[in-house]
C-alpha cells in the first residue's frame, strides 16, 4: 500500500478513535460531571492539536529531519529498510517509548526543561484532548527524536504515519476520563488509571508515573504509583496561564495573566476570543434553522 493511501486511513482511524475516546468518556467516566467543553478546551483543539501540529510537522521534517538525511545520505544505508514492517514498527515504538520515559522523567527532575513540560500538566480538568498541550520546544524535541531515526534508517516510510497514529491514540486514551481496569496488563501497558495519577495535583505522584505506552518502565526503575484510589484534583499547584501565547511567555518569564489582560495595550486581544464566540453564537445558521423547525 502507498503512503498516500496509509495516510488517509490513519487519519481516518484517528477521526474515529478520538470520536470514540469522547463518547466512552460520557458512557463510561472515570470522574463524573466533567463537561465535554471543559475549560481550556478550545486552546488544547485550535492551538495545540491543529496550529501548532501543522506548523511544527514542516518545521520538524523539512528543515530538521529531511536536510539531515541530505546531507549525511544515512537513509541510503538502507539499515532497516529489508525488515518486516511490523518488526520495523515495533522498533521505533519500543525504543521511542523507552527514551519518552527517561526525557520525561528528567523534565520532572529538571527546572528547566520543566519550563518545557509544565503546560502539560496546567490542565485542571484532565480528558482525551487534554495531552495535546505541549510545548512547541517539547514537541520539537521529541517528535525530532522520535521522526529522524525512522528516516535515517531507511524505514519504510509508511511508518511515519502507522507510529504517528500508534502516538495520538495511545496519548489520547492515555488521558481519556474513562474508567478502565487493565487488570494484569496494567503491569506492563499503560492506560487512563496510572497517567490520570501523573496528572493529579499531588506531590506523591510528581516524580511518578512517566511512562507513556509501557508502564513496564515504571515498574523496571520504581517509579510506579497506584494508590488503588483515584486522584481528588489535577493540574498544577500555581497559578497558570490560559492563554496559548502567554502560556509560552510564561515558560520564559514568570508574568501574570490578569495584568496582562488589564493593560491597555493587550485588552483588545483578550476580549477578541469572547467576542469571536458570541458573534458566532448570534450568526449560528444552524441555531436558526433548528428555532425554525421546533416553531413548525
Amino acid at each position: 500500500m502507498d503512503l498516500y493511501s496509509v495516510e488517509k486511513i490513519t487519519t481516518a482511524l484517528l477521526v474515529v478513535g478520538a470520536l470514540s475516546l469522547a463518547f466512552l468518556e460520557r458512557k463510561f467516566p472515570y470522574r463524573k460531571g466533567l463537561p465535554i467543553f471543559r475549560e481550556g478546551f478550545w486552546v488544547d483543539l485550535v492551538w495545540y492539536t491543529f496550529i501548532q501540529s501543522f506548523f511544527l510537522k514542516i518545521l520538524i521534517f523539512n528543515y530538521i529531519i529531511y536536510p539531515l538525511d541530505q546531507h549525511y545520505k544515512l537513509s541510503s544505508l538502507h539499515l532497516v529498510t529489508a525488515w518486516p514492517l511490523a518488526l520495523q514498527v515495533l522498533l521505533f515504538l519500543v525504543t521511542h517509548d523507552f527514551y519518552i520515559y527517561w526525557f520525561h522523567r528528567w523534565q520532572h527532575h529538571s527546572k528547566i526543561l520543566w519550563r518545557t513540560h509544565e503546560a502539560h500538566h496546567s490542565n485542571k480538568e484532565v480528558d482525551w484532548l487534554a495531552g495535546s498541550r505541549s510545548h512547541v520546544v517539547e514537541i520539537i524535541i521529541n517528535q525530532t527524536i522520535e521522526f529522524a531515526p525512522i528516516i535515517l534508517l531507511g524505514a519504510n516510510p509508511v511508518v511515519v504515519p502507522i507510529k504517528a497514529l500508534i502516538d495520538a491514540l495511545w496519548g489520547m486514551f492515555i488521558h481519556a476520563n474513562l474508567d478502565v481496569n487493565l487488570g494484569k496488563f496494567k503491569g506492563v501497558i499503560n492506560g487512563p488509571e496510572q497517567h490520570l495519577w501523573h496528572h493529579a495535583d499531588n506531590k506523591k505522584v510528581f516524580f511518578a508515573n512517566y511512562a507513556t505506552k509501557f508502564s513496564l518502565w515504571d515498574r523496571l526503575f520504581h517509579t510506579a504509583y497506584m494508590p488503588g484510589v483515584k486522584p481528588e484534583k489535577y493540574g498544577l499547584y500555581y497559578e497558570y496561564p490560559k492563554d496559548y501565547f502567554v502560556q509560552h511567555i510564561f515558560s520564559v518569564v514568570r508574568i501574570d495573566e490578569n495584568k496582562l489582560r488589564n493593560s491597555a495595550g493587550l485588552k483588545w486581544y483578550f476580549d477578541l476570543r469572547p467576542a469571536s464566540i458570541s458573534w458566532i453564537k448570534k450568526h449560528n445558521p444552524f441555531k436558526i434553522t433548528l428555532k425554525k423547525h421546533i416553531r413548525k
